[in-house]
């Protein structure tokens, strides 16, 4: 006499066979955490770990900027002006809105940094962090973006000790409804063209008139 599985029986096998499916399709899709800096195609997915940062959600960002303990930080790029524009062209700079009370250091998450842009960076951090090297600093950009990931394993080797990398960036964080303000470079910033900054990485762009 041949024996049937129950249908409940049986819905309930194909559901946990799914879900078993499910869990390697997502871990095959997981981007590896790399042991250099990114130098290309920036904008596409990042690992979810960065060895000796804090990884934080919208929710725990937010709450570090309330409490008021940390810098943030933002590295999202801008375009430089570009050559060659007829004489008397406005260039009108995109406006960046980031995390109030933010520290904008714009180009420094690229893979690799020439001397002038890598000084930059450091000094910024300096300034950010008031010399204290023990300062919470917050690394982030737009979702999906490694400059912030790059700067905040830079920051690690320049020996920053509490390092949080929040990669939904200013993309989760105006998801969320919570404040922005219009941001301005950091003092400092150097005379850019493709020789100082890095690869391009067309983020931030502007607007000829």
């Amino acid at each position: 006499m041949t024996r049937k599985v129950a249908a409940p029986q049986f819905g309930y096998l194909i559901g946990i066979l799914a879900l078993a499916v499910a869990s390697a399709s997502a871990q095959d899709a997981a981007v590896p955490e790399p042991d250099a800096y990114r130098t290309q195609d920036y904008r596409t997915a990042t690992p979810a770990t960065l060895k000796g940062a804090r990884v934080i959600t919208t929710g725990e960002a937010a709450a570090i900027w309330r409490d008021g303990g940390a810098v943030f930080i933002d590295v999202l790029p801008r375009a430089p002006r570009p050559t060659g524009l007829p004489p008397g062209t406005i260039w009108r700079d995109k406006p960046r809105l980031d995390i109030p009370g933010s520290v904008w250091l714009p180009d420094t998450g690229y893979g690799e940094l020439a001397r002038v842009t890598e000084d930059y960076f450091r000094k910024g951090l300096e300034h950010a962090a008031g010399g204290d090297r023990s300062k919470m600093l917050v690394f982030y950009c737009l979702r999906d973006c490694w400059m912030s990931w790059n700067a905040a394993k830079r920051a690690l080797a320049m020996g920053y000790a509490n390092v949080a990398w929040f990669p939904d960036g200013s993309d989760g964080w105006q998801e969320a409804g919570l404040p922005q303000a219009e941001a301005q470079p950091a003092e400092g910033r150097p005379d850019l063209n493709p020789a100082t900054v890095g690869s391009p990485a067309p983020a931030q762009t502007g607007a000829a008139r």
